[in-house]
């Protein structure tokens, strides 16, 4: 398990930390934007200023579900900001509880990463592409109008020495 302090993050505000000149300025230099789906709890609506901007600016916005209870609880931030999402990642818990939520009626990882690219888009230049991992089984991604499964490396589970991080370390490249 994870434990975590997030005094700082409950101290954002966004016309004391985005909304300013200095700080918008390197936004707006920024050609790809990654947003955890944490920070929905804190300001949903940072999100949405930088998810407009790269959505105005044919810029990649991305985004991870973090948590099964993002969708749960933050469902309505989550879908006003879904819109916007050029790549959204995910593993198999979060993305099941994700297609629970929005009533897709399938357990399949797949499917849901279909039904989740196919969800409605602002910026249509680009295609929406959803990645789901899923722990040691396949990986999950939609690529154009095909659902592709991408095998994990099977690694010896003696040198495994903590998962924490491990998406966050997936989807950093």
């Amino acid at each position: 398990s994870l434990v975590a302090n997030l005094a700082a993050a409950n101290c954002y505000k966004k016309e004391k930390h985005l909304d300013l000149d200095s700080n918008w300025e390197l936004v707006k230099k920024a050609k790809v934007y990654y947003i955890a789906g944490f920070f929905l709890t804190v300001s949903p609506e940072s999100i949405l200023k930088v998810a407009k901007h790269a959505s105005d600016n044919n810029k990649i916005f991305s985004m991870n579900l973090s948590a099964p209870f993002i969708s749960q609880f933050f469902k309505e931030p989550l879908m006003k900001v879904m819109p916007y999402v050029d790549i959204l990642f995910g593993n198999e818990t979060e993305a099941a509880t994700f297609a629970k939520e929005l009533g897709f009626e399938t357990d399949d990882i797949a499917e849901i990463a279909k039904k989740t690219q196919n969800l409605p888009k602002e910026n249509t230049k680009r295609q929406r592409v959803v990645v789901f991992t899923q722990g040691k089984d396949d990986t999950v991604a939609t690529v154009g109008e095909r659902v592709t499964m991408f095998p994990v490396l099977d690694i010896d589970q003696s040198n495994i020495v903590d998962t924490n991080g491990a998406g966050d370390a997936f989807v950093g490249g």
